[in-house]
C-alpha cells in the first residue's frame, strides 16, 4: 500500500520565496526596457537637432554669398556713394544698428523692426523648408562718408620683402560692414549668423 506524502510548509515557503524574486526580476527587466527605449528616443531627438542645426549652417553661408552680391560689382551697393546712405531695399544700414545683448540686431528679433530697416524679402529654400533673413550695417555713428572719427575702420600694415627694400604702403583705410542672418527651419529652428567684411 503505497503513501502520498504532502510537501512540507518549507518546501511550499522556498516556492514561494522564488515566485517573489521572479517577479522583482521582472519588474527590473521591464524598467531597464523602458530606460533604454527612452534612451534611444532622446538620442535620436538629439542627432535630429544636430541634423537641423548643421542643415542651417549650410544654408546660411550659401545665404552670406547671396546677400554679398549687393555690393559686388554691378549690387545695389557696390559703390561708395550708396553706401553712404540707408537703403531698406538692400536691408542695408549705413550706421550701426542697434543690437541685444547677445550682439544680434533687433531688427532681425521682431517684423516691426525689421520693416524700419529692410524690405528685401526673404531668402527661402523651400525644398528644406528654411527662410533666411538678413540684415548689413555699417560700422559707424552716422552716415555719409567714412572717416576714422566716424567709423570703424580696417588698415592693416603689409609685412615681408627683403629687409633691404622700401617698406610697402599700406592699404587704404576701409570702413568695416557686418552682415547678420537668421535662418528659420523646420520645427522653429532658429539660428544666428554674423560676419564682417570690406568692400575691397
Amino acid at each position: 500500500m503505497k503513501h502520498h506524502c504532502a510537501p512540507s510548509p518549507h518546501r511550499r515557503q522556498q516556492r514561494g520565496i522564488v515566485l517573489v524574486f521572479a517577479l522583482i526580476t521582472l519588474v527590473i527587466l521591464m524598467i531597464g526596457a523602458v530606460a533604454i527605449s527612452r534612451s534611444v528616443s532622446s538620442s535620436q531627438f538629439t542627432l535630429g537637432n544636430i541634423g537641423f542645426k548643421r542643415d542651417l549652417t549650410n544654408q546660411g553661408e550659401r545665404a552670406i554669398q547671396l546677400a554679398m552680391q549687393a555690393v559686388r560689382a554691378g549690387g545695389a551697393l557696390s559703390t561708395e556713394a550708396a553706401r553712404n546712405a540707408d537703403m531698406k531695399s538692400a536691408n542695408y544700414s549705413a550706421t550701426l544698428l542697434p543690437t541685444n545683448a547677445q550682439g544680434i540686431p533687433t531688427a532681425l528679433l521682431n517684423d516691426a523692426a525689421f520693416a524700419a530697416v529692410g524690405s528685401a524679402p526673404d531668402i527661402s529654400v523651400d525644398v528644406m523648408r528654411v527662410k533666411i533673413r538678413y540684415v548689413i550695417d555699417r560700422m559707424a555713428t552716422t552716415a555719409g562718408p567714412c572717416t576714422p572719427s566716424t567709423c570703424t575702420m580696417a588698415n592693416q600694415q603689409v609685412f615681408g620683402g627683403a629687409s633691404n627694400e622700401a617698406p610697402k604702403p599700406s592699404p587704404p583705410a576701409q570702413a568695416i560692414f557686418r552682415m547678420t542672418l537668421k535662418v528659420t527651419g523646420p520645427r522653429n529652428t532658429v539660428s544666428f549668423f554674423q560676419s564682417t567684411f570690406t568692400t575691397n
